[in-house]
């Protein structure tokens, strides 16, 4: 079958709803949900069941680059600064260093076992050389895993920031394949300018971003998601366009944003929470579709030489040299080395030298779609025992609630008050995004001459007007009067 743009909207919904229903029952086996996405879309594939005919890796890649985009700017707005400021240094090291030593360590072993030129083995070390966001942020939520000692903040913040540097070290290898004469030292400026102008540009798009969602009336709730897309894609497009890295941009600007008060934020977090499953489903279907199985085949056998090197000696050997300045029990250093789960963004990556037209491209993509697949496999399936097993689980009943979580999840809290707020209060003429509540208080609503007012983030509060607030407990209240200016209980 062809696509055609009669019947692509067809195929793509059945092949979305095909892969919600079976991804719903898919953990009653043990089986991650992106798995099952992948593998509908082979089946689809020319190669497939379904004969779909997809050969288009520049739209392939197109599509991994917007998909990416939201997952990682929504694994960002989920990044409590909190719980991620103690482990920062931890998670800039595995993020920058543990992905260079992986990708060294791993390319040194390509170079020895295959054919590969010394640049070529390094390119495809670069590929897979970060752990993927897609498959880690899904996975750990999915299986609820509840983790001791900043040990999740740490994986996330690893899994969301790594990719930047995967992304460099691809491209300044995919150049030194191209151009031979070029040495290693001229990838330092590129490396660098991505790093250091993605930096910037991502907490710039940050602040100015926020001032624009709290200062814009929109009139519509439903608009304020769009609008923060549009920062999105402008963030990563502005820094890409000077030459600096939009998939760091993106991120350090969604973990700002994500730690600020906005207006409709609970609207925001729920919308791109569905938004980065959407786009995982749809990324993994549209690389299921560019696979030909009978292309891989060949490669199956040094495919998986490939992959056990990596979980077994290169990914550990990356995480114990960058962790190894810092306090940290073993256990927690092995489980950190588990969770480097290759998926969709290696894939996404290996396109680059398909379109680049390199000699061993084919080759390439073919070992790194079965490393991925392999890795989430392996250990995708085996997360929640290796975490029992190096005793860095938590019993379910004494797992901490996310920040965050408390926007989505619209969790109940123990006391109801009213607070009325006099004529001399601090927060007469403010919007109440301005007040900065705390999140252990909600508004749920406003008694204003007589008539009740549903609050939002750009509601003015006004002399006389009575808040009605549910709060975690008392000291919630005394916040909350502190903020207003002596407010009285009504």
């Amino acid at each position: 079958m062809n696509l055609t743009i009669e019947n692509i909207l067809l195929v793509g919904s059945i092949l979305l709803f095909i892969s919600i229903i079976v991804g719903k029952t898919s953990y009653k086996f043990g089986v991650p949900t992106l798995i099952l996405f992948l593998a509908i879309g082979m089946l689809a594939g020319s190669d497939g069941i379904g004969g779909i005919k997809f050969d288009d890796p520049k739209l392939a890649q197109f599509i991994g680059i917007v998909s990416l985009n939201f997952i990682l700017f929504s694994g960002g707005l989920d990044t409590n600064w909190k719980s991620v400021k103690p482990i920062l240094k931890e998670g800039i090291m595995l993020s920058t260093l543990g992905v260079l030593l992986t990708a060294v360590t791993l390319g040194a072993f390509v170079y020895y076992i295959t054919d590969f030129t010394i640049y070529e083995s390094m390119l495809l070390g670069s590929i897979v050389s970060s752990t993927d966001a897609a498959a880690v942020f899904s996975i750990l939520r999915s299986k609820n895993l509840a983790l001791k000692s900043n040990l999740r903040p740490t994986l996330e913040l690893e899994s969301g920031s790594n990719d930047p540097m995967a992304y460099v070290l691809t491209l300044a290898f995919l150049t030194l394949v191209i151009n031979q004469d070029l040495s290693v030292l001229s990838i330092i400026p590129l490396f660098l300018q991505q790093m250091i102008l993605g930096g910037i540009g991502g907490f710039a798009f940050g602040k100015l971003s926020e001032i624009i969602i709290n200062k814009i009336k929109l009139g519509f709730e439903g608009l304020y998601p769009v609008l923060v897309i549009a920062l999105m894609f402008i963030t990563f497009s502005a820094t890409d366009a000077v030459g600096g890295n939009g998939f760091l941009a993106i991120y350090i600007c969604a973990v700002y944003l994500g730690n600020q008060d906005l207006i409709h934020k609970s609207t925001i977090l729920k919308m791109f929470d569905g938004m980065a499953w959407l786009m995982q489903i749809v990324l993994f279907l549209t690389l299921g579709l560019l696979v030909f199985p009978s292309q891989i085949v060949p490669y199956l056998g040094i495919g998986l030489l490939i992959s056990v090197f990596l979980i077994l000696i290169a990914r550990p050997v990356s995480v114990l040299l960058s962790l190894m300045f810092f306090k940290m029990k073993m256990g927690r250093r092995f489980y950190i080395s588990w969770v480097g789960l290759r998926g969709a963004v290696p894939i996404v990556f290996a396109t680059y030298p398909l379109l680049a037209g390199i000699d061993k491209a084919n080759i390439i993509f073919s070992i790194v779609f079965f490393i991925s697949v392999s890795s989430v496999l392996i250990q995708g399936t085996t997360l929640s025992i290796f975490a029992k097993w190096l005793n860095v689980a938590l019993p379910e009943e004494v797992k901490p609630i996310a920040e965050n979580d408390r926007y989505i999840l619209n969790l109940p809290k123990s006391e109801m008050e009213e607070v009325s707020i006099p004529f001399d209060s601090f927060a007469v003429g403010k919007r109440i995004i301005d007040l900065h509540i705390p999140r252990s208080a909600f508004i749920v609503m406003i008694k204003r001459n007589n008539k009740f007012v549903r609050p939002g983030g750009s509601t003015i509060i006004e002399a006389d007007d009575v808040l009605v607030l549910l709060l975690d407990n008392e000291e919630s209240l005394k916040e909350v009067n502190v903020i207003l200016d002596q407010a009285v209980i009504a």
